[in-house]
């Protein structure tokens, strides 16, 4: 069984929703007991939580999807560097047998 968060949000599937959510409540919780130590303002302090909880919360959202990405498309680079790597492998288009064979050149 799935956490919809706002009955959209599937916490459990969708990447980095879940760490979002946490790093929002702990922001939340921050931001309104500071505000609130620092004031004794409670309604106040309760609109600083919830500004707290949006921007720890899409903060860090947006953090975790861009490393994902980048980790996506390295994955991606490397998959097809080894697959290049297995085709080309002792053949004529191998880069290594170039360099090497323009390296026995130069000497």
């Amino acid at each position: 069984q799935s956490f919809k968060l706002l009955g959209f949000l599937d916490v459990q599937r969708v990447p980095c929703a879940r760490e979002s959510v946490l790093y929002g409540s702990v922001g939340s919780l921050v931001a309104g007991l500071g505000y609130f130590l620092a004031t004794s303002r409670v309604r106040r302090s309760c609109d600083f939580a919830v500004g707290g909880f949006i921007c720890t919360m899409l903060g860090y959202w947006f953090y975790c999807r861009y490393n994902l990405a980048q980790h996506r498309i390295r994955q991606r680079m490397l998959k097809e560097g080894m697959r290049n790597k297995l085709l080309f492998e002792g053949s004529s288009l191998d880069p290594e047998t170039k360099q090497t064979s323009s390296e026995r050149s130069d000497s």
